[in-house]
């Protein structure tokens, strides 16, 4: 028998090198820089350090490697030591600014007919209803779809498992004077879907109460699904795919002519894309609940579903339930019991391992759910790993003496976000990493301080912390980015935003 050969690490060049002989693919590689990355990140002699500060009087945002400002007019990019210009696009007016955005990544395995499809872009909607296409490096622009004279668009979503993205327009309003008309609104709302790679238009589809019923109240796509909401706190889905199979009207391509434009051009000024799926009949519904907040998470494996009943006996608990037949899982309620100003937040876990993260003031836990797919029998949801806060946990007084002997009742209890404790307020996920950001807030010495502890995202463990120089003020509203080598801050504070940014250094010590 051979002797066994101890498996050597491999240096840069040998791994480039079997790289060009297809030994070594690039997701390969990728995932072997960022094992190396996490490695460096967790070392003793390393540290992040703020390295930049901004203020804006608009809304500040940062989506992968890129911080936007002046409604996403100036970019600034983050690969550096320290955030450097990328552009600054001309000055828009009214009629032209930016209501919303997009930014984009074309997959690595399509080819596609354009160069400039394969390079990141932002995808911008504008008040007066143009869509534009711009490389996320430069600003310049690479494409412009006009939508529509009728319909007023103002939001963008993605449905990211389909590779598409829709607009939707502002909601059709009936007004007093209409009623005392009795002019019905049939009409609720417009969407119009797009595949983005390349950009080219799936139909745009007019959402109303003949074919929906009443009382809907928004409308968003996701998984290939229309999920309609109502204000009867109902919430139903519909497939898509059979939506267009059965009701589109006409294929349409941007920049071709259309017999719905009588031989226009789609998505030239002034007629736009026509509505070209026309939904005749009431449609089946794929699944339907009855939830608080129109609030309905679907995930795990096999399919389930988490919700909150409506009635109010049910407030801050979550059922997790099967999508195959709606059976409630073994401990499929979870509530954390917490008495504090901000409820619990609980959601499937982004890594698309079918766990839960289930966020409290003072717990933190990861569930994963137990089932078969094809089996009669409940799944079952069990704790993967939990996390606590730090906590003195000797109970305080409800009674205290003053010093004329005077005895004093306290009315209210602490609750368990008071901004004085050491509190959970927010986890990101770092999926190159495999690592989970969690914030911690503590105002124990009188100003809010925040502390990020990275734990291990397979187990739970507590691997490192880092502390954010400036005050956190839990009255106003926050956002953690966790991004490789770099942690960005984004705080409000009352009409001002500030962003801050965290860079990965060698420690100064």
């Amino acid at each position: 028998m051979a002797p066994s050969r101890r498996k050597r690490a491999a240096n840069a060049t040998e791994l480039l090198d079997r790289r060009s002989r297809g030994i070594r693919d690039a997701g390969t590689l990728v995932r072997h820089n960022m094992k190396v990355l996490r490695g460096i990140l967790l070392q003793d002699n390393r540290g992040f350090i703020k390295a930049w500060s901004k203020t804006s009087k608009s809304t500040i945002t940062y989506e992968n490697g890129k911080i936007y400002f002046e409604n996403y007019q100036n970019c600034y990019s983050c690969v550096h030591s320290e955030p450097q210009v990328l552009y600054k696009l001309p000055k828009r007016s009214k009629l032209e600014k930016f209501e919303d955005a997009l930014l984009c990544q074309s997959p690595l395995d399509k080819t596609l007919a354009s160069p400039s499809d394969h390079k990141p872009s932002l995808l911008a909607l504008t008040a007066n209803n143009w869509l534009y296409r711009l490389s996320a490096e430069t600003g310049e622009e690479l494409q412009r779809v006009y939508l529509s004279p009728n319909h007023k668009f103002r939001y963008l979503g993605w449905d990211v498992s389909q590779q598409m993205f829709y607009v939707k327009s502002i909601q059709n309003k009936e007004t007093s004077l209409a009623r005392q008309a009795g002019i019905t609104q049939n009409t609720v709302l417009h969407l119009a879907i797009f595949n983005v790679f390349p950009l080219q238009i799936v139909g745009i589809l007019e959402i109303n109460k003949k074919v929906f019923g009443n009382g809907v109240t928004d409308v968003v796509l996701s998984q290939g699904v229309l999920v309609v909401s109502y204000s009867n706190k109902s919430v139903k889905l519909y497939s898509f795919e059979h939506i267009v199979q059965k009701y589109l009207t006409e294929k349409l391509t941007l920049g071709n002519k259309s017999s719905l434009l009588g031989g226009r051009t789609v998505g030239d000024v002034p007629f736009g894309i026509p509505v070209n799926i026309q939904i005749t009949d009431c449609l089946p519904v794929l699944f339907e609940v009855s939830c608080a907040d129109n609030c309905v998470q679907i995930g795990g494996y096999p399919w389930h579903y988490i919700y909150t009943p409506p009635q109010k006996k049910h407030k801050g608990s979550h059922h997790i339930c099967s999508l195959k037949d709606s059976m409630m899982a073994t401990n499929g309620i979870q509530n954390m019991n917490c008495c504090s100003l901000e409820s619990d937040g609980i959601f499937f876990h982004p890594d698309d391992s079918g766990r839960i993260i289930h966020v409290g003031p003072t717990t933190i836990n990861v569930l994963k759910i137990l089932g078969e797919l094809n089996s009669s029998l409940p799944s079952k949801v069990v704790e993967d790993f939990s996390m606590a806060t730090h906590r003195n946990n000797s109970p305080t007084s409800q009674v205290t003496v003053t010093s004329s002997g005077r005895t004093v009742k306290r009315r209210f209890h602490q609750l368990d976000d008071d901004p004085d404790q050491e509190t959970f307020r927010m986890v990101e996920y770092e999926d190159e990493l495999d690592l989970l950001a969690v914030v911690v807030t503590n105002g124990e010495e009188g100003e809010g301080r925040a502390r990020i502890r990275l734990h291990d995202n397979q187990s739970g463990q507590l691997l490192r912390m880092v502390d954010l120089v400036e005050p956190w003020d839990e009255t106003y509203r926050h956002e953690l980015f966790f991004d490789k080598d770099t942690i960005v801050h984004i705080e409000q504070k009352n009409t001002n935003f500030c962003c801050h940014v965290y860079k990965l250094t060698a420690d100064r010590k």
